[in-house]
């Protein structure tokens, strides 16, 4: 199980970057970088998991819980 890293804050903004770049995906048809609104899906998902590959490797945490 991946443990928590990241505080409400810092869930809150990526999960709201990640939904803006995913809906621009689909409303920006016309762009030849389109593909690149889906490196929003990171985001997204490191803020619905609360949990980020990039801070455990660094050993940053933004989560208010004490360590152990």
């Amino acid at each position: 199980m991946l443990k928590t890293n990241q505080g409400t804050i810092d869930r809150a903004i990526r999960i709201i970057i990640g939904l803006a770049l995913v809906a621009a995906f689909f409303v920006d048809t016309d762009a030849s970088y389109r593909w690149a609104y889906l490196l929003g899906l990171i985001p997204l998902a490191t803020g619905l998991i609360g949990s980020c590959p990039a801070y455990s490797m660094l050993g940053i945490s933004t989560c208010p819980m004490k360590r152990r």
